[in-house]
C-alpha cells in the first residue's frame, strides 16, 4: 500500500483543530472523555484521517484506563510501532501505517491471547457498526 502524504495544510483543511492535535501533532484525549472508550456497539474502528481499517469491535475491551482498549489490530500490517520518550516517560507509540496518524500507545499488560493493551485515542478513530 502507497504511503498517504499530505501537507500539514492540507490535514488541518480536513480535520477539526482536536482531531488534528492528536492525529498528527501526537497529542491526547482526557481519560474518560472520547466517544469510543465505553462504547460496546459491533463493527469496524477505522482511521479518521484515511479510512484505514485499524481494530474490529470483538478485540475491544474494557481495560478501565478511560481510552478505548484493544488487544489485538486488524491486522499487523495496518500500525506502526514507534519508540515515545515524551514526558520522561518510555512508551511505544502507534500510528495508521498508511497515514502516520497517531492513534495512541501500546502497552504490554493486556489480557490474552495477546496480553497486550492498545490504548487509543477516540479522536483518532472512527466506528463503522456492523449492519443490523
Amino acid at each position: 500500500m502507497k504511503k498517504l502524504n499530505k501537507s500539514p495544510e492540507e490535514w488541518r483543511k480536513e480535520l477539526d483543530p482536536e482531531t488534528y492535535r492528536i492525529t498528527r501533532e501526537a497529542g491526547t484525549e482526557r481519560a474518560f472523555t472520547g466517544k469510543y472508550y465505553d462504547c460496546k456497539e459491533k463493527g469496524s474502528y477505522a482511521c479518521v484521517c484515511c479510512g484505514e481499517v485499524l481494530f474490529f469491535s470483538d478485540a475491544k475491551y474494557d481495560s478501565g484506563c478511560g481510552w478505548p482498549s484493544f488487544f489485538q489490530p486488524a491486522d499487523d500490517q495496518v500500525i506502526e510501532e514507534r519508540q515515545d520518550t515524551s514526558h520522561f516517560m518510555v512508551r511505544t507509540e502507534v500510528v495508521c501505517q498508511h497515514c502516520d496518524a497517531h492513534l495512541g500507545h501500546v502497552f504490554t499488560d493486556g489480557p490474552a491471547p495477546t496480553g497486550l493493551r492498545y490504548c487509543i485515542n477516540s479522536a483518532s478513530i472512527q466506528l463503522n457498526p456492523e449492519d443490523s
